[in-house]
């Protein structure tokens, strides 16, 4: 084993092959004896393809080049296909976000017509011939109208069967056809906050009577309706402070299993899946508890609830057919796959890994998961791993440096997985903490409620004590801690570099700097999510310019690099200009990376590449080691710089 500094060991785990060899698997979907998913491919520009693995094993691309599967919808997507018992697919293409309609071995024929409208989560009303969907209208001035409209598959003509809300999804039929179900929620909430759950008849022609509501309110998260195969209504609500199952029967809402778990997540985008039925109707579903996901069957008849076991730590997107299921799944030494799973022997048989990327045991780098104190006297979760590459060793007395990650949303979560994208810092000799802050979902409601207008506090004040939980319990250097977040988790990291002076250094994937340009500037879906994370906008401007990084420059003392898409409409380019001036007029060192065609998250091979390789050159110039990889030169603003953490230029 060969000594070296950390952050300068070798692997071949390099950037080009991360960006190259993983796809981003999204949605599932069971038809007849056939298995389709989505993934995006980053080798493809970011070319969102719908694959189908047939009966046989036989896996081929369904919709061909150029077309792409991706809804725009509340921007973040999801939903963007559905497919009929006969194997007709349906969905939205990226370019023109029109629905396409593609039969067996023919090419997509549009089917709607403007392309200032977009669709997603259809279901297929087969006894009126049309699918039923969620509707984003962008044709007026102001923010778009959102519906649940009718598309008739002949004509491609529209008729709107739910409106009067802000946002609507998860249209659901139930099985003969005569009811349909859908959740809706207003501004100022987001739906994990508070959600209704509805239900209205259908006539002959298939229009909706008068609807109810079937739970759910200002306080109360509907999750995933779902129709049982006899007819019951069934769906996941925090009403006790965790997402749990219940059902509607004879006009009461009835619990099937309580427990201090999470059966339910942040409906981030649509046509999430956490439950499906067996034909007899049991329910195999998910659940989350202490930061791991599990599998589980409720019998239907008799109400037994019996974990089934897998080797898996976070799984998502299940779909259940006759005695299996489909969804995806990774573990603490494997790569998220979509795993098709026998529900009689818990034998899982792996169909589409996410990576093409060996690993050697050697190599692989496990999750521990640690508990820190942190304000307040609480407690915060993180998931540790330590430098890990079986050639390499640190020098004697040393300790590695610290990658603290802070994960998006802020309303969403990390977990124990396998990821390529951690393993190669890893590999190359840091230490990396994954840190699920306050805020984050997973650990039940009121874990959730902690960031509720504490957002830029809590979260910092969490990443900083995973960090110096660390250090204290000798693991990492404290001389050299970095922190790095995409998103929401970039507001963090600039937020911890103007309102700390804990980390030495850090990168800012498309991060939040003004949180007044954001309110102001950003589209539907969150336009009013930072009423709760902040406070109410405008009454409490002030808040958000206490709370935003752009403004206090004089503070910043950290080393940054950002990153950027030039395209994204969720965090302007803007904002992430401005934090680049603000440090460069400070004298700090300091990159910017603006990558055109790039939105809300980098899509395209090229970019995710020399995103990783300019990151760890910027490290390497910070905290003074040289990377055994060749990269592309980065321009780094006010260097040489010492502020007493190590070598520069």
């Amino acid at each position: 084993m060969k000594v070296a500094p950390y952050g300068s060991w070798a692997s071949a785990l390099s950037a080009l092959r991360l960006a190259e060899g993983n796809v981003r698997l999204g949605q599932v979907r069971i038809a007849g004896d056939s298995i389709f998913w989505s993934e995006g491919r980053p080798s493809e520009g970011g070319r969102n393809v719908i694959v189908e693995c047939d009966s046989t094993g036989r896996c081929s691309d369904a919709n061909p080049a150029p077309f792409d599967a991706r809804t725009r919808v509340h921007e973040y997507g999801g939903g963007a296909f559905t497919v009929a018992p006969s194997k007709e697919i349906f969905f939205s293409h990226d370019a023109d976000q029109r629905v396409y309609r593609m039969r067996r071995d023919a090419s997509p024929q549009p089917l709607t017509s403007t392309i200032d409208l977009r669709y997603a989560d259809a279901v297929i009303d087969s006894a009126q011939h049309r699918l039923v969907a969620v509707r984003e209208d962008h044709r007026g001035a102001g923010e778009p109208d959102n519906t649940l409209v009718a598309i008739d598959l002949a004509s491609g003509a529209e008729s709107v069967l739910a409106a009067g809300h802000d946002f609507f999804s998860n249209p659901r039929l139930s099985p003969d056809a005569t009811r349909l179900a859908w959740l809706s929620w207003d501004h100022p909430r987001m739906p994990w906050q508070g959600s209704e759950l509805w239900c209205a008849e259908l006539d002959a022609r298939g229009e909706p009577g008068s609807p109810r509501r079937v739970a759910g309110g200002p306080e109360e998260s509907i999750f995933q309706p779902e129709w049982s195969p006899s007819g019951e209504l069934h769906f996941a609500s925090d009403r006790s402070g965790w997402w749990n199952l219940y059902r509607e029967r004879g006009g009461h809402i009835v619990p099937l299993h309580p427990m201090a778990a999470e059966f339910g997540e942040p409906q981030w985008q649509f046509a999430m899946s956490m439950y499906g039925f067996e034909p007899d109707g049991s329910i195999v579903c998910l659940f989350e508890q202490e930061g791991r996901s599990h599998l589980a069957r409720i019998d239907i008849a008799t109400g037994t609830f019996a974990e089934i076991e897998t080797p898996f730590c976070a799984m998502r997107e299940i779909q259940v057919g006759a005695g299996f299921a489909v969804l995806f799944a990774g573990s603490e030494r494997e790569v998220e796959s979509l795993v098709r799973i026998d529900l009689t022997s818990a034998e899982a048989r792996v169909i589409r890994g996410s990576s093409e990327i060996a690993f050697d045991a050697g190599d692989v780098s496990v999750a521990e998961a640690i508990e820190f104190p942190t304000e307040g006297g609480t407690t915060a979760h993180a998931f540790f791993y330590a430098p890990s590459n079986a050639l390499f060793c640190g020098e004697t007395e040393a300790r590695p440096p610290l990658l603290v990650v802070s994960h998006g949303g802020p309303t969403g979560a990390t977990n124990a997985m396998l990821r390529p994208s951690l393993q190669y810092w890893t590999q190359r000799g840091f230490a990396v903490v994954d840190v699920n802050y306050g805020g984050s979902s997973g650990y039940g409601r009121a874990y959730r409620k902690r960031l509720d207008g504490a957002w830029g506090i809590v979260d910092v004040d969490d990443v900083v004590h995973a960090a110096r939980f660390l250090v204290a319990r000798g693991d990492v250097d404290a001389a050299h801690v970095a922190i790095r977040g995409a998103s929401a988790g970039g507001f963090t990291t600039l937020a911890a570099f103007t309102f700390r002076s804990f980390f030495k250094a850090g990168a800012s994937h498309y991060g939040v700097s003004d949180l007044e340009a954001l309110a102001r500037d950003t589209h539907k879906f969150e336009s009013r999510y930072l009423d709760s994370l902040v406070g109410p906008y405008p009454e409490r401007a002030d808040l958000y310019r206490e709370r935003s990084p752009v403004h206090f420059p004089e503070r910043l003392s950290s080393a940054l690099i950002l990153f950027q898409g030039a395209e994204d409409k969720a965090v302007p380019p803007s904002q992430a200009g401005a934090m680049f001036e603000a440090a460069r007029a400070k004298g700090l060192p300091v990159a910017y990376l603006l990558f055109e065609g790039e939105q809300h998250g980098f899509r395209q091979a090229r970019h995710i590449r020399r995103a990783l390789e300019a990151e760890l050159a910027f490290y390497g110039r910070i905290f003074g080691f040289v990377p055994a990889d060749p990269i592309e030169p980065v321009t780094i603003e006010n260097l040489p710089f010492d502020r007493g953490g190590g070598a520069r230029s």
